[in-house]
């Protein structure tokens, strides 16, 4: 591992050393090329007998929806934890209290949601330093990472020095192939057998060229591939393509601590983007968290009506915005009702008339009710 990240700083020190320009492009685009092969060695498990999750992060998944809390010791991370959640996850007012990671269930509009406070993040943990990079490694590989679970993440930062924490958690994120409140980047990628890399480009291109694409491909062995350009795409981005591997992941800055600031200030912070001022110690200004992680969660809420009856309004099921299908309801029920299924009656913004039949294709809506019709 040392050798890795000997190679990692040689790299970043000479992308800090080159001036970012047009000339420089080609040769920055081949840098953070290596410098992505070389930091998904250290997040890749090595072997067959050791990979697998570190002590305290095999948490089962359980709920509508998964939240990982991330921050710098002593932001107030388990302080907020334990007072939305009622969980105890060692409070003390000092570093690395919290050494494992530790679950917390909240009940909101009908939804089961899951809080996940993680250790403290720790400077360099991307580079395989100190215990961040068990953290973020076992949050990160597939199947026992918390990452790829986790529907939102909330960074926690204490609100006196919220800018230089935020730019290291998210370098720290980054790294590790995480990105926050970002969408996968709109390039076409499909490697072949034969014909070279051919690379269209619909629209204008400030940094990528033919030479630079060649010369990302090529640190990944590929020769031949077509490649897409459908945005004024970066070097980084053509790598998060090439790489397969990256999460996107809708986050919330919740800065706290505000107890000890003035309103000025507070007004000020309430105008950043995706932010939320709170004070755990105090528990203000939960009500316009909660609401914010409901909106970034983007659930969808369906309450069932057995034949004859009211409609059920207190236990609803819900489900993902990506999947909210009459089948995906079934399915969401039991995996056998979609055989039985013969139609469903639904009443709700998802439909005209009230009730209309419709079948298992159909785009159900957030507090839509619907009455599942048996062959």
């Amino acid at each position: 591992m040392s050798s890795t990240l000997a190679k990692i700083a040689e790299i970043e020190a000479e992308m800090a050393r080159t001036q970012k320009n047009k000339a420089t492009a080609h040769h920055l685009g081949l840098l953070k090329a290596r410098l992505a092969k070389l930091r998904r060695e250290l997040i890749t498990p090595k072997g067959g007998g050791g990979g697998g999750p570190g002590e305290g992060f095999d948490v089962a998944k359980t709920g509508d929806a998964r939240i990982g809390f991330v921050g710098f010791p002593s932001v107030g991370k388990s302080t907020l934890l334990s007072n939305l959640a009622g969980v105890y996850s060692e409070v003390a007012a000092y570093e690395f209290t919290t050494l494992t990671t530790v679950p917390g269930v909240i009940r909101y509009k009908g939804a089961k949601i899951q809080l996940l406070d993680l250790p403290g993040i720790i400077e360099g943990a991307k580079d395989g330093k100190g215990r961040g990079r068990q953290v973020i490694a076992d949050f990160f590989i597939f199947n026992s990472s918390v990452a790829r679970t986790c529907n939102l993440i909330l960074i926690v930062l204490d609100v006196l020095k919220p800018l230089g924490h935020k730019k290291i958690i998210e370098n720290e994120l980054e790294g590790f192939g995480i990105r926050l409140n970002s969408k996968p980047p709109n390039i076409g990628f499909k490697k072949k057998d034969k014909g070279g890399i051919n690379l269209t480009a619909t629209c204008p291109q400030s940094e990528l060229d033919a030479e630079t694409v060649k010369s990302i491909l090529a640190e990944y062995k590929i020769h031949n591939a077509d490649v897409t350009l459908r945005s004024d795409a970066t070097a980084d981005d053509l790598i998060d393509v090439v790489e397969g591997n990256r999460v996107y992941i809708p986050c919330i800055y919740v800065l706290n601590k505000i107890d000890q600031i003035s309103i000025e200030e507070l007004d000020i912070i309430y105008k950043v983007p995706h932010c939320v001022p709170i004070s755990a110690h105090h528990r203000w200004n939960f009500d316009d968290l909660l609401e914010k992680i409901w909106d970034y969660l983007k659930l969808v809420r369906i309450y069932t009506k057995p034949k004859g009856q009211l409609p059920d309004y207190t236990s609803p099921v819900v489900l993902p915005y990506s999947r909210t299908t009459v089948e995906d309801f079934c399915m969401k029920i039991h995996k056998n009702l979609i055989k039985e299924f013969k139609y469903a009656l639904v009443w709700g913004l998802s439909v005209k008339h009230n009730p209309q039949k419709v079948g298992k294709d159909h785009t159900l809506e957030d507090e839509d009710v619907i009455q599942i019709v048996k062959k």
